[in-house]
C-alpha cells in the first residue's frame, strides 16, 4: 500500500513538472491562473486525472490541457446563478437530487424539458458546467451518477450536440467524476441516436451505460429517490429558488446560546431566550405524552399534498414517518412576518428504533436561525424537542430550508461531542436518513403548527386557531387515556376469567377428592 502511494506521488510530481515545462510556457494565456495554481496544490485533482487516464502521463497531460482550455472558455470558475438566465434554473431540466444505491449523488437530466435551440445552446451548456462545478466544490469531487429521464420525450427533444457536451464533460473535462449513466425509458425512436453516443463514450464509459425501465431501475436507485412515474415514492417536486440541494450549513447557534452581542440582539435578550428554553425543557416530560398524541393525529404527506385547500385554510399537524425518526411537523415550519412577530418553532423528533440515533440540523440560512440542539442524539423510544428561533431582527423567508440528518449509532458508542463528531465523519452516506423542511410565513392568523410562543400546551388559547389546536390536542389525549383504560379493563376481565377458572379447577379437584373418599 505504501509503495502504491509512493508510486502515485511520483506520478503526480511528474505530471506537474511536465505540465510546467511542456504546456504552461506556450499556453499560459489559454488557462485560468486559478486552475494552474490548484493543479500545483491539489493532489487529489491531479490523481483523478491520472486515474481517468490509467496513469499514462502523456494522456493525462492532454486531458489537463483540454479541460483547462475549456474551463477558461466557459469561465467555469466564475459561473454563478447571477450570470446565467433565471429561466434556465426555473424549467428544471438539470439539477442534483438524491443518491443511488452506492451512495453516489444523482445528476438529473429531465429530457422532456429540453428543446433544441441554437440561440440558447451556450447558456444551457454553461448551466451543465455550473452544476458540475457547484457540486465539485461542495463535495470535493465525489463521483456522480447521471440519470437521463426520458419519460414523455419524442423526436423534438433529441439534441445530440447537447448530449455529446454532457458526455464530454465527464470523459474530457471532469476526471474520475462519473460512476454510471442511468437511461430511463429511452424511446425506440432514439435507438439510432444512442448508437452514435456510444461511439463517443469509448469502451470504459460504455460499460457505465445502464438502460432501464420501471421494472428494473431500482437495481441502481432505491425507490425513496425515484419519482412516482419511475415506480418510486420520492415526493420531491422541483422548484426554484432556491437551488435544489443547495448547501445546508450548521446554524449560528450550535447546542447553546450565542454569547456575543450584535446590532440586532442584546445579551439580555439572548439570556431571556435561554431561560425560556430552560423552562421548556422542565416541562418537556409533562408535554411528551401530549406530543406523542399529536403525532397520532397526523395525516400522511401524500394526503396532505393532494388536498386542494382555500388560501387561509387550517393545516392539520403532520408527521413524517421515517425509518429512524418520526419528525413533526412533516413539511413546513411556520413563522410569522415582522408584523405578527412569531419567531420560534418546535420540531419534535421521535426515535422509533432500538438504538441511539444521532442527528444534526442544518439550514440554508445559517446567519438567520438558532437551533437548540442542532447536533445531538436521541435515545431509543423517546422524543426530543428542537427549538428553532429567528436570530435578532431577521425574518423568515419561503426560500429558507432545514435539513435533518439522522443515523443509528452502535450501543457501545458514546454520545458526547467528540464521539458525535467522529461518528459523522465515518458513517456511510447510505446509512444516513435525510428529511427536509420548508419555511412558511404567516401574515395574519397563527398557524395550526407546533410553535412555542403561544403553544396550546403552555398558555390558554387566544384565537380560534389556538382553540382549534387545543381541542384537537386534548381530544387525542383523551383518546390515549381511553386506550389505556381499555387495556386496564381487558387485563381486569382476563384476571376475572383466570380467577373463575382457578375456582372451577379447585372445586373440581375438591369434588374428585370427596368422591374418592366416599
Amino acid at each position: 500500500m505504501a509503495e502504491q502511494r509512493q508510486d502515485k506521488g511520483a506520478l503526480i510530481s511528474e505530471t506537474r513538472r511536465r505540465f510546467q515545462e511542456e504546456y504552461l510556457p506556450d499556453k499560459s494565456d489559454k488557462y485560468d491562473s486559478r486552475d494552474v495554481e490548484r493543479l500545483q496544490q491539489d493532489d487529489k485533482w491531479v490523481e483523478n486525472y491520472l486515474i481517468w487516464r490509467h496513469d499514462v502521463v502523456d494522456d493525462t497531460l492532454k486531458m489537463i490541457d483540454e479541460s483547462f482550455q475549456w474551463r477558461k472558455e466557459y469561465t467555469v470558475n466564475d459561473l454563478s446563478e447571477s450570470v446565467l438566465p433565471k429561466w434556465l434554473f426555473e424549467i428544471g431540466a438539470l439539477f442534483l437530487h438524491g443518491y443511488d444505491k452506492e451512495g453516489y449523488k444523482l445528476f438529473w437530466f429531465k429530457v422532456k424539458h429540453h428543446t433544441r435551440d441554437p440561440k440558447q445552446q451556450l447558456d444551457k451548456k454553461k448551466l451543465v458546467a455550473f452544476w458540475l462545478e457547484h457540486y465539485a466544490k461542495r463535495d470535493h469531487g465525489k463521483p456522480l451518477t447521471v440519470v437521463f429521464d426520458m419519460a414523455e420525450t419524442g423526436i423534438s427533444h433529441i439534441d445530440l450536440d447537447f448530449v455529446r457536451f454532457i458526455v464530454n464533460c465527464f470523459t474530457d473535462y471532469y476526471p474520475n467524476f462519473l460512476t454510471k449513466i442511468v437511461i430511463f425509458e429511452m424511446p425506440w425512436i432514439m435507438n439510432a441516436a444512442f448508437k452514435i453516443v456510444k461511439g463517443w463514450l469509448g469502451p470504459d464509459a460504455i460499460s457505465m451505460l445502464k438502460f432501464t425501465n420501471k421494472n428494473d431501475v431500482q437495481e441502481y436507485i432505491s425507490g425513496e429517490y425515484l419519482p412516482p412515474h419511475m415506480g418510486g415514492t420520492d415526493s420531491f417536486k422541483y422548484s426554484y429558488p432556491p437551488l435544489v440541494d443547495d448547501d445546508f450549513q450548521t446554524p449560528l447557534c450550535e447546542n447553546g446560546p450565542i454569547t456575543s452581542e450584535d446590532e440586532h440582539e442584546s445579551k439580555e435578550e439572548i439570556d431571556a431566550d435561554t431561560r425560556e428554553a430552560g423552562e421548556l425543557n422542565e416541562t418537556q416530560n409533562l408535554n411528551q405524552k401530549k406530543m406523542n398524541s399529536i403525532e397520532q393525529i397526523s395525516k400522511s404527506e401524500d394526503t396532505d399534498k393532494t388536498e386542494v385547500k382555500p388560501k387561509n385554510a387550517k393545516k392539520a399537524l403532520t408527521t413524517f414517518k421515517g425509518p429512524l425518526l418520526h419528525i413533526s411537523p412533516a413539511e413546513e415550519l411556520y413563522f410569522g412576518s415582522k408584523e405578527t412577530g412569531e419567531k420560534k418553532c418546535l420540531i419534535v423528533l421521535t426515535n422509533v428504533t432500538k438504538n441511539v440515533v444521532a442527528f444534526k440540523v442544518r439550514t440554508t440560512a445559517p446567519e438567520k436561525y438558532r437551533v437548540k440542539p442542532s447536533n445531538s442524539s436521541c435515545e431509543p423510544g423517546t422524543s426530543l424537542d428542537i427549538i428553532v428561533s429567528l436570530h435578532g431582527g431577521f425574518a423568515a423567508s419561503l426560500q429558507d430550508r432545514f435539513l435533518i440528518m439522522a443515523a443509528e449509532m452502535d450501543q457501545s458508542s458514546g454520545a458526547g461531542v467528540p464521539e458525535l463528531t467522529q461518528f459523522w465523519k465515518e458513517v456511510p452516506r447510505t446509512k444516513v436518513m435525510e428529511h427536509r423542511l420548508r419555511c412558511h410565513v404567516i401574515e395574519s392568523s397563527k398557524p395550526s403548527s407546533l410553535t412555542l410562543k403561544d403553544n396550546a400546551f403552555n398558555i390558554p388559547a387566544k384565537t380560534n386557531e389556538d382553540l382549534h389546536i387545543q381541542v384537537i390536542a386534548y381530544s387525542f389525549i383523551n383518546k390515549r387515556l381511553e386506550e389505556q383504560m381499555n387495556r386496564c379493563l381487558w387485563f381486569q376481565q382476563l384476571s376475572v376469567v383466570l380467577s373463575l377458572l382457578s375456582v372451577t379447577v379447585a372445586a373440581f379437584c375438591f369434588y374428585l377428592a370427596s368422591a374418592q373418599r366416599s
